[in-house]
C-alpha cells in the first residue's frame, strides 16, 4: 500500500510506532485506511489526538525530499535554519540557533526510533524512507527531554516479503545527479533483508568572485558554495513470521563532503556603510548604551541586504571552505507480544559521527574557521511495556541516552606576517539522560475518553573546556600562534584555560487530556501538556532548563459521499519559561546561553483534503502564529564609533562592570523563524489513460509572510514575505511499476534567508547572511519490480 500525505494528512502517528510488533500494521484491510500506531496499538489515524504532518515515501520521491534541509518542503509548519551543513528546526516559534557542544535542539529526531542530538546528523543520515512524521507541541511525556517544540521521526523503508528491487534516478540543473535503488531478498519465513543505498551530488548554488584579500594574504580565486556530493547505504535484516516475537536491525553509514554556503556579508568598517561622523548618525544605525563612555551603535534599520544578489556575491577573504562529515549507525527492535494486554519492546540505537581532521570554513570578513577535530558518539536505548486491559490502554518504560563529543577547533585571522589564531578551543563534553514514563487511556463511555501521562527524566552533563588565546595575559607563544594553520594540542599552550564544568536538572512533564469520538468520522479533543528542554553551560556559566506549558485543542473531521473528505481544525496555547538564547559574547571565549525569560506563543491552525471523483485532490494549510517575547534580557552586539575609546564588542551583559549599564530587554519582539502566516494550496489531477497508463499533474504554492532570523528583529535580518510553487508531470506505466517525472520546484526562484545576523568580533562588524534552495527543474525515473 503506498502511502502518501493526501492519504494520511495531518494524522496522528508518532515515533513509538517502532515499539509495536512489525505485523501490527500488516493488519490493515482496507485501501483507504490507514492504519498507524501512534499510541502502540493499530488505529485509523484519523482517530488520533495529534497534531501531525505524515508525508508517505512516494510523495518524498515526489517532492525532491533529499535530507532534513527539505523538511519545509513536507510540512508547512517548520521552518529550517542552515547554518554551515547543519540543520536546525523551528516549529510553532519554538527552535535552537546555538550549535555549542551543551547545547541540545528544542525538536526531538529520531531515525526508527534512534534519538538524534546533533544537527549535522541530518544532513546526511536521511535515505530509503517509508514515511516522515512531523509532530507539532510538546511531546514531553512519551519523548521527553528536548521536546517543547515538537518531533519529528524517520522512518525508514523495511524487507518486503516477496522478491523486489527499487531504482530512481534523478537529473536537473545544477549538474543535480540523484539515484536511489534499493532490494527486498526473503530469506526464509518471516525472514527478510533489504539492502538500499543513494548517490547525490550536484554544483553548488551560489557563484562567488575573487575574495577581497587582506594584508600579505593573497586575493582567493572564485567558485562555487553550497555544493554537495554524498552517498550511503543500509542493510535491514527483518523478523516476522505472523507470531508474538518480532525482530529487525540495521547497519548505516553515509558519507557527505561540501562546500558549505559562504556567508554573504556586509563590512560595516567598509563601503560607506559605517555610521558618518562622531555619532550613530547614519540612516539604519540607533545608538545604545549611553551610559559608556564610547558612542556605541547598532544597525537595526539598515538596508544592506536590499542590495545584495543571493545567487552571486564575493566570497570572504580566505575563500571558500570545504566540510566532510562521515557517520555510521547500527540500530534495532525487538518484541514479544504476550497477549492484547502486554507487548515489551526494546529499541536500540547506536551512532558515530565525525568530521574530516582539517575541515574548515570561512567567515566574513577574514576570518578562517579551522575545525581539527569533530567527534560524536551516542547511543539510546528504551524498553516499552504496553497493552490493553478490558478497555483500559496502557504504556510504561524507561528510556537512556548517552553522548560522548570531542572537538577541537580554532580562529585564524591574517595578523602578522604568517597569519594568528584569534582563539583557540577544545571541548570533550559527556551527556547522560535517564527517564521514565507512562501513559493510560481510559474510557468514560462509549463516546469519550480520557488520557494521562507522565515521565520523570533526569539529566547530567560534564565537560573539560579548554581555551587558548594570544591575545590573553602574557605575550603570545609565537611558536605555537605565528606558525599558520596547524593542528594545536592543548597540554602545550602556555596561556590556555581549563574549565571544569558540569550541570545536573530533572523534570517531571505530563499530559492530560480528553477525547470525544460521537461517530466515526468525528473526533473532537483537548489537552493540556508540558515538554522541556534540558540545561547546560558555556564558558561563562551554567543555564538552567527552558519549559513550555500548552494547552491545545482540535478536531478531526471525515465527511463526503465516499468519506474522501478530510478537515482538521486546531489551536494552542504555549506559555514558555526560562527561554535560552544564546549569544557571540567574546571571540576569544565563545558563545554565551543564558535564561532569558519567558514568551507567549499561540496560533491557529487549518487543513483540510477533498479527494474528488475522475481523479482530482485539492488539498490546503492555513497556520496563523504568534510569538512573541514577553521577556527577554540580553545583550547588544555593538559597533564602536572610531575615536569615542576602546573598541567594544558587546555590551549589557548578565554581569556588566560599567555602573549604570542596564541589561537590554527584548520584550515585544517576535520569536525567529516565525511567519504569522503559512497557507499552502494544492491541486493533483489523475488522467487514466488506459492501457497507456495514467498522467498526473499537480501544482502548489506556499505563501509565508515575514518573519526575522534572530530575536533583535532588525531590518536586515528580516525576510519579507513570499511564495514558492512547485509544478510537476508524472506518468505512470499500467502496472504502476514504471514512470517518468518532470518537475519544477520553487518555481519563482525565490531564495530567503535561512540566516541573518549582525557580528561584532575584534575589530570586525559584519552582517552575515544565508539563503535557501533557488529554482531547479529535472526529470526523474523510476522502476519497481
Amino acid at each position: 500500500m503506498r502511502i502518501t500525505k493526501r492519504s494520511i494528512l495531518l494524522a496522528g502517528c508518532g515515533i513509538a510506532a517502532l515499539a509495536m510488533p512489525a505485523h501490527a500494521q500488516d493488519n490493515a484491510e482496507e485501501e483507504d485506511v490507514i492504519v498507524v500506531t501512534a499510541q502502540n496499538r493499530a488505529q485509523d489515524v484519523t482517530d488520533v489526538p495529534i497534531a501531525i504532518d505524515v508525508v508517505g515515501g512516494e510523495e518524498l520521491a515526489n517532492e525532491g525530499f533529499t535530507d532534513a534541509n527539505d523538511l519545509s518542503q513536507i510540512a508547512p509548519a517548520v521552518q529550517v535554519i542552515q547554518d554551515q551543513g547543519t540543520v536546525k528546526i523551528t516549529l510553532r516559534g519554538i527552535g535552537t540557533t546555538s550549535n555549542d557542544e551543551a547545547q541540545d535542539t528544542s525538536v526531538v529526531a529520531n531515525i526508527d526510533g534512534e534519538y538524534i542530538n546533533r544537527p549535522n546528523v541530518l544532513g546526511v543520515a536521511i535515505f530509503d524512507l517509508e514515511r516522515v512524521e512531523v509532530l507539532r507541541g510538546p511531546q514531553g511525556t512519551l519523548y521527553g527531554r528536548n521536546s517543547t517544540a515538537g518531533a519529528i521521526n524517520f522512518i525508514t523503508r523495511k524487507p518486503g516479503d516477496e522478491l523486489g528491487a527499487n531504482v530512481s534516478l534523478s537529473l536537473g540543473n545544477y549538474s543535480a545527479l540523484r539515484v536511489d535503488a534499493g532490494v527486498d531478498v526473503p530469506l526464509a519465513d518471516g525472514l527478510g533483508l533489504r539492502v538500499a543505498g543513494f548517490k547525490d551530488s550536484r554544483d553548488g548554488y551560489v557563484d562567488h568572485p575573487a575574495g577581497y584579500g587582506f594584508g600579505p594574504f593573497p586575493r582567493f580565486g572564485g567558485g562555487q558554495s553550497d555544493d554537495n556530493s554524498s552517498y550511503g547505504g543500509r542493510a535491514t535484516l527483518a523478523f516476522d513470521d505472523g507470531g508474538p516475537f518480532s525482530a529487525n536491525i540495521q547497519f548505516e553509514y553515509a558519507d557527505r563532503q561540501f562546500t558549505p554556503q559562504a556567508f554573504a556579508a556586509a563590512d560595516l568598517n567598509s563601503g560607506g556603510r559605517a555610521p558618518a561622523g562622531p555619532g550613530c548618525n547614519r540612516d539604519g544605525y540607533t545608538r545604545v548604551a549611553t551610559a559608556y563612555a564610547q558612542t556605541l551603535c547598532v544597525p537595526n534599520q539598515t538596508t544592506f541586504l536590499e542590495t545584495l544578489d543571493r545567487s552571486e556575491y564575493a566570497s570572504p577573504g580566505f575563500g571558500l571552505g570545504r566540510i566532510g562529515d562521515e557517520t555510521w549507525a547500527l540500530r534495532g527492535r525487538i518484541a514479544y507480544e504476550f497477549s492484547d494486554a502486554a507487548t515489551l519492546s526494546y529499541i536500540a540505537g547506536y551512532r558515530d559521527f565525525s568530521e574530516d581532521t582539517g575541515t574548515f570554513v570561512t567567515l566574513p570578513v577574514s576570518y578562517r574557521s579551522f575545525n581539527w577535530l569533530g567527534e560524536a558518539q551516542t547511543q539510546s536505548h528504551e524498553l516499552r511495556l504496553n497493552g490493553d486491559i478490558s478497555g483500559i490502554i496502557y504504556q510504561v518504560g524507561g528510556f537512556y541516552f548517552k553522548e560522548e563529543q570531542q572537538s577541537e577547533s580554532g580562529f585564524f585571522v591574517p595578523i602578522g606576517a604568517n597569519g594568528t589564531y584569534l582563539s583557540y578551543f577544545g571541548r570533550d563534553v559527556s551527556s547522560d539522560s535517564l527517564s521514565a514514563f507512562g501513559q493510560v487511556e481510559v474510557p468514560l463511555g462509549d463516546t469519550l475518553t480520557a488520557v494521562g501521562g507522565i515521565r520523570y527524566t533526569d539529566n547530567s552533563r560534564s565537560a573539560i573546556y579548554d581555551n587558548a588565546s594570544p591575545f590573553g595575559a602574557g605575550p603570545p607563544d609565537a611558536g605555537l600562534f605565528n606558525a599558520g594553520p596547524s593542528r594545536k594540542t592543548f597540554s602545550t599552550l602556555r596561556y590556555a584555560t581549563r574549565l571544569n564544568l558540569g550541570s545536573d536538572d530533572d523534570k517531571i512533564t505530563w499530559l492530560a487530556g480528553l477525547n470525544w469520538q460521537p461517530n466515526a468520522d468525528t473526533l473532537i479533543y483537548a489537552k493540556v501538556s508540558t515538554g522541556f528542554k534540558g540545561g547546560g553551560f558555556d564558558s561563562v556559566g551554567t543555564y538552567d532548563p527552558e519549559s513550555n506549558t500548552a494547552y491545545e485543542a482540535g478536531a478531526k473531521l471525515t465527511f463526503g459521499p465516499n468519506g474522501n473528505f478530510q478537515f482538521n481544525l486546531g489551536g494552542f496555547y504555549y506559555d514558555y519559561t526560562g527561554l535560552q538564547v544564546s549569544v557571540l559574547l567574546d571571540t576569544t571565549v565563545g558563545g554565551q546561553t543564558f535564561n532569558a525569560g519567558a514568551a507567549t506563543i499561540w496560533g491557529l491552525e487549518a487543513e483540510g483534503v477533498f479527494d474528488f471523483e475522475q481523479g482530482t485532490t485539492i488539498d490546503f494549510a492555513v497556520n496563523y502564529l504568534n510569538a512573541t517575547y514577553d521577556e527577554l534580557f540580553a545583550q547588544f552586539n555593538v559597533y564602536t564609533v572610531p575615536g569615542t575609546g576602546t573598541d567594544v564588542n558587546g555590551v549589557g551583559d548578565l554581569d556588566p562592570t560599567t555602573a549604570g549599564v542596564q541589561q537590554p530587554n527584548f520584550a515585544g519582539n517576535t520569536a525567529p523563524f516565525s511567519p504569522e502566516w503559512v497557507i499552502r494550496a494544492g491541486i493533483q489531477h489523475e488522467l487514466d489513460l488506459g492501457s497507456a497508463g495514467s498522467l498526473t499533474a499537480g501544482a502548489s504554492t506556499t505563501y509565508k509572510s515575514s518573519y526575522f532570523t534572530d530575536f533583535y528583529n532588525y531590518n536586515d535580518g528580516r525576510q519579507v514575505a513570499f511564495f514558492q510553487t512547485d509544478l510537476s508531470l508524472q506518468w505512470r506505466d499500467p502496472g504502476d511499476r514504471a514512470g517518468v517525472q518532470l518537475f519544477v520546484r520553487n518555481l519563482e526562484n525565490n531564495r530567503p534567508l535561512t540566516y541573518g545576523s549582525f557580528v561584532s568580533a575584534g575589530p570586525d562588524d559584519i552582517f552575515n547572511w544565508q539563503f535557501g534552495t533557488p529554482r531547479t527543474v529535472g526529470i526523474r525515473f523510476s522502476l519497481d519490480y
